[in-house]
């Protein structure tokens, strides 16, 4: 679920009772601060939901600090390059596999104090790093951004990806869908994850990219769920108690 509205460590709960897995703090799309990112993350680490970030661009240190504050993850968007995936896991990942300076007393250690070498070491294994394949250029370099020791995930972004294809909201034309085949070679060709996202309202291809081999999935966010909620309820009530 995508969280981009509801500031509150409340939302972990709702997850949690929602049944989903994961969510993510869209820092892409939103106003909020790394110190309500951090609560939110926290609070989801204490219920069992995974905390991912979507980053607002590959700084170093706001990935670092993001990650330091709580995330199990980051999704970072627009990568077009083995260079930029690369970069993107050096700033994930400690020494052994990146660059990232070491912290004690995490939140994901519940603060305890862990020596450096077993805490790098678990770290590193639980912290998922996700590339967005968001452009025709994304697209063109999928199997090389896939080649990149630390990528786990590569995620769609139909929405940006079908403008820069240019059939804009065209979410399920030919173009997108031959870009998700190439996409999906990439990730089967070294054993990556394929992620797919901004596919609400085609809910039949979404299907069609889970059995292909999909199996991370944007299903919405804490406003649309809101809204679309809302919405029905109120058109129930006015068609059941129409006004004179």
């Amino acid at each position: 679920m995508t969280v981009r509205l509801v500031r509150g460590v409340e939302i972990a709960s709702v997850a949690k009772t929602a049944g989903v897995d994961s969510i993510y703090v869209d820092l892409e799309h939103c106003t909020f601060s790394l110190d309500t990112t951090s609560q939110i993350c926290m609070a989801c680490l204490a219920v069992g939901i995974a905390p991912f970030v979507r980053v607002p661009s590959m700084d170093p240190s706001l990935i670092a600090r993001i990650l330091d504050g709580g995330a199990l993850g980051i999704i970072v968007p627009h990568v077009e390059s083995r260079a930029e995936a690369a970069a993107v896991v050096q700033a994930a990942k400690y020494p052994g596999q990146g660059k990232r300076s070491f912290s004690s007393a995490l939140p994901h250690l519940r603060f305890n104090s862990v020596s450096a070498p077993v805490a790098m070491q678990a770290i590193n294994a639980a912290t998922t790093v996700v590339a967005m394949i968001e452009s025709a250029k994304g697209v063109e370099r999928a199997d090389e951004i896939a080649g990149v020791d630390g990528i786990d995930i590569l995620h769609v972004g139909a929405n940006d990806l079908s403008n820069d294809l240019g059939v804009p909201g065209q979410t399920d034309h030919p173009l997108v869908r031959e870009a998700y085949r190439r996409i999906w070679e990439a990730c089967r060709g070294y054993r990556k994850h394929l992620g797919i996202g901004g596919l609400a309202a085609k809910p039949d291809f979404a299907d069609e990219l889970v059995r292909m081999g999909a199996r991370y999935m944007t299903t919405g966010s804490d406003l649309g769920f809101l809204l679309g909620a809302a919405t029905d309820r109120v058109a129930q009530l006015r068609s059941a108690y129409p006004v004179a």
